[in-house]
Formats: C-alpha cells, structure tokens, sequence
C-alpha cells in the first residue's frame, strides 16, 4: 500500500472541495434563478468535462499551464516554479475537471426550493446574502453535500487529468490511481489489488450517499 499515494489523493481532494465550494453555491444559484439567453452555452460549457476524454481535457489544460502559456509565465513569475508537474497544478486541473460534478447537484438543490419561499424571504426583508444563509442554503444542503460528495471521490479516482497535468512525481504529483497503475505494471498485483479495494469501498459509500441525498431532494420536489 503507497501510503503517500494515498495521502497525497486526499489532499488534492480535499482542496478540491474546499474551492469547489463556494463555487458551486454561487454558481448553482445563478444557473437556478437567473434566466439568460446563453444560459444554455453556459451549462454546455459546465458540463464539457463530463463529455471530453480526460487525456483530451488534460491536454488542453497541459498547454494553458505550460511554460511558455501566459498563465504559466505568471504563475512562475510570481510563485517562483512551473504550475504543471506540480501539486497547484493538480488543484487548479482537478477544480475545472470537477465543475459538473460540483455545480450541476447544487443548481438542482437550490431548484428545488419553491419559489414562494424565496418570495416570503424577500417580503421578510431579508437581503439577498442573508435569504442565501438562513433560508436558501438550509434547503439546498442535499444538493450541495451530494456535489461535495461527488467531487471528492471523483477527484480519488481521477488518472488521466493527473497524468497529463502532473505526471508522476512521488510525494508531489503521484496519487493512488498512478500508484495503482505503476504496480500493475510492475506485475505487483497484491499491492495493485489493496489500493484498488480502498477506492472501491469509497466508491460505494459514496453511491450511497449520493443515492440517499438525491431521494430526499426528489421527495422535496414532489
């Protein structure tokens, strides 16, 4: 078991969530309310990970954080080091390959309040930020605990973002799938094997989870 592997995995989910986060309220709440002429280019444009194979995906993005990208120039400039191959690149590759995963369960958690809730609030006399905090976010917290959820053990899995944008750089960049595919290669399939029954058993807790908090969200919108 590469217990850095693993270690390594749950930071980059872990930081994942936590700027995710935020995200997901303000943009689930936009997309919810707010109706656009290109809101439909919008949500397009939030679930494109869900549909680019992520060696494509993370090819795009090896290209917008390479050196001689303007984000990689500025990034180098001002931190000091390259942002690919390194665990901030990590992050910031694994917030915009997770955007679906975080955004779409919290736009339907915040759907799913009726309208005449959000109205009283209004004639309550509450601002947009406190209806956000004592009205709206209570209602929406399946919604955004399954987004978390969602993110968090996808984020485990995830190789080839990891490959393309990071590579394989023990302690910096190798996360437990890497670990588990380096093994298989080397033949080692008892080590291969434990770390793969690891990611399994979170996978199932988190179908669970995520099948629970959709069920209550539907009952909410019967």
């Amino acid at each position: 078991m590469d217990w850095t592997a693993l270690w390594l995995s749950l930071r980059l989910a872990g930081w994942t969530v936590v700027v995710l986060l935020p995200i997901s309220i303000l943009m689930g709440r936009f997309l919810a309310y707010r109706q656009f002429r290109s809101k439909g280019l919008v949500e397009a444009l939030v679930m494109l990970p869900l549909v680019l194979p992520p060696t494509v995906f993370g090819f795009y993005l090896l290209v917008a954080f390479g050196a001689n990208s303007p984000i990689g120039q500025f990034w180098r400039e001002t931190f000091g080091h390259q942002l690919v191959f390194s665990f901030e690149g990590l992050v910031v590759a694994s917030v915009i390959f997770n955007l679906p995963f975080a955004i779409q369960p919290a736009q339907r958690g915040f759907e799913a309040i009726p309208v005449e809730v959000r109205e009283a609030a209004q004639c309550c006399g509450l601002s947009p930020w406190r209806s956000l905090w004592k009205v709206e976010l209570p209602l929406a917290w399946p919604g955004l605990v399954t987004a978390m959820v969602l993110t968090f053990a996808h984020t485990l899995g995830e190789f080839g973002i990891v490959l393309m944008v990071g590579g394989s750089i023990p302690g910096e960049t190798k996360t437990i799938a890497i670990a588990i595919y380096d093994r298989v290669q080397a033949f080692d399939d008892r080590s291969a094997g434990i770390m793969s029954a690891v990611l399994l058993a979170i996978s199932l807790v988190t179908i669970t989870v995520t099948f629970w908090l959709s069920a209550r969200v539907g009952r909410r919108l019967s």
